[in-house]
């Protein structure tokens, strides 16, 4: 099981810490470094500025959106990137949500998600292996352009530049159980939201027929802390935004998810609260017991016994959203 260094979100502003942590995360053999977007910063730029401060470790989007970007666009952005990192670029994509996409990107929430997906790989694909102009009849994504509003001058298009790895790992984030097999038919690897060592059963009739080498790569909160529940507290907030925040009270693929988990009712609550603009109440109602299970919070000790139930379960990565080195040292070191 390797490590990776999940950085997340900018929040207000750029994270000052993040840069060193990313450094010490090489030093320490971290196999990868991931960075994210949502409404603010974008994934690709403060991954090339941690590709520029180091030399080794891989760097990984957890997730670049799809929407935000036509899927040519992201192939530009993945070939760029990966020339001038000497060949370390994982590509990690989402489809967000319907609050997200149409809400924030101004593009409407595709009916067939799944369709949408397998679409939008393919033609980064096409990019990567160059191959032949770039060609598709997909419902969401056609090239050339074939609308009714254009001007049917368009024509297939092969990129200038040469890619440096047809082969570049593109991975997925996906929730749904349909959505999680599709990904390991068309990717190269999975990044779950919330992986639970102890509940294999949750993501099991998805994942039965994982081919060789696929990636599953979870991110996970890791805090080395003698007070487990303030050590929580900070998990419990990522899951009040994602679960109460990042979707519709009709339609919340993160509420479903933590449903399927075994704590519906506890969802249904976070996402009350939340709605009603009780930001508070509802980060201190995700149960502890779910945050626990997601995540790595206590004494090292704690941890090191947790630790052997996510090397015992699938998973090939473990990406750690740790929030000082010497978490991420201790985990290092459990790890050798």
């Amino acid at each position: 099981m390797r490590l990776g260094l999940a950085l997340g979100y900018w929040g207000r502003g750029p994270d000052p810490r993040h840069l060193d942590l990313a450094r010490e995360a090489e030093r320490l053999g971290y196999d990868s470094v991931w960075t994210a977007e949502a409404w603010g910063s974008d994934a690709f730029t403060a991954l090339t500025w941690i590709a520029a401060h180091t030399s080794r470790i891989k760097l990984g989007t957890g997730i670049a959106q799809m929407a935000a970007r036509t899927p040519t666009a992201t192939a530009m952005h993945a070939l760029t990137l990966d020339h001038l990192s000497g060949g370390r670029l994982m590509l990690g994509l989402g489809l967000s949500g319907p609050q997200v996409v149409e809400g924030w990107y101004g593009r409407p929430f595709p009916k067939s998600p799944l369709t949408a997906t397998r679409e939008y790989v393919d033609v980064v694909r096409q990019v990567l292996r160059r191959q032949g102009p770039v060609a598709s009849d997909g419902r969401f994504h056609p090239h050339p352009y074939r609308g009714p509003d254009g001007t049917g001058l368009g024509k297939p298009l092969k990129p200038i530049t040469h890619p440096l790895r047809a082969d570049l790992p593109i991975l997925l984030g996906a929730e749904g159980p349909r959505n999680v097999a599709q990904t390991t038919e068309i990717a190269d690897g999975w990044l779950p939201l919330y992986w639970s060592p102890t509940r294999p059963e949750v993501y099991g009739p998805s994942l039965t027929s994982v081919p060789d080498g696929f990636l599953i790569a979870p991110m996970v909160r890791a805090q080395v802390c003698d007070d487990i529940a303030e050590g929580l507290l900070p998990v419990k907030a990522m899951l009040g935004c994602y679960i109460g925040g990042m979707g519709h009270a009709t339609k919340n693929f993160h509420a479903d998810l933590m449903a399927r988990m075994g704590f519906e009712d506890a969802a249904h609550r976070v996402q009350e609260l939340f709605l009603q603009g009780r930001r508070e109440e509802a980060v201190l109602a995700v149960p502890d017991a779910f945050a626990d299970e997601i995540s790595l919070v206590g004494p090292p000790q704690r941890i090191a016994e947790r630790l052997q139930l996510w090397r015992e379960s699938a998973i090939t990565d473990l990406l750690v959203t740790a929030p000082d080195p010497p978490t991420l040292r201790v985990l290092a070191d459990l790890s050798a």
